[in-house]
């Protein structure tokens, strides 16, 4: 490719989300084969970092409904109040996880 080559993303492959966008993590119902924790379900964080390059949808592949389609995975940063309400440690305190796209609307 020449310098003047432009890279074309297909569709999902551009990502949603933004370091510092404001984020929930979803809560959906039944358990099935889903691959974020319970207790993080329905909890609010901050988007940290992009995880590049965009992955396959692990969810659907596993159930044999992906064509190949891509998107992104994202590091959010949740206080541990939002996790655990009562916690007493240091309000600095907080975890951070890989969130798949389809798992993260914008609040």
């Amino acid at each position: 490719m020449g310098p003047a080559a432009r890279v074309v993303l297909a569709f999902g492959e551009a990502p949603v989300f933004a370091p510092g966008d404001q984020v929930r993590i979803l809560t959906r119902l039944p358990v099935g084969h889903y691959r974020v924790p319970l207790y993080l379900r329905g909890k609010a964080g901050t988007v940290e970092a992009v995880i590049e390059p965009p992955g396959i949808d692990n969810e659907e592949e596993a159930y044999g409904r992906n064509a190949g389609m891509k998107r992104h995975y994202y590091r959010v940063a949740l206080p541990m109040t939002e996790i655990w309400p009562d916690y007493v440690g240091s309000p600095r305190d907080g975890l951070r996880i890989e969130v798949f796209e389809t798992w993260l609307e914008r609040i």
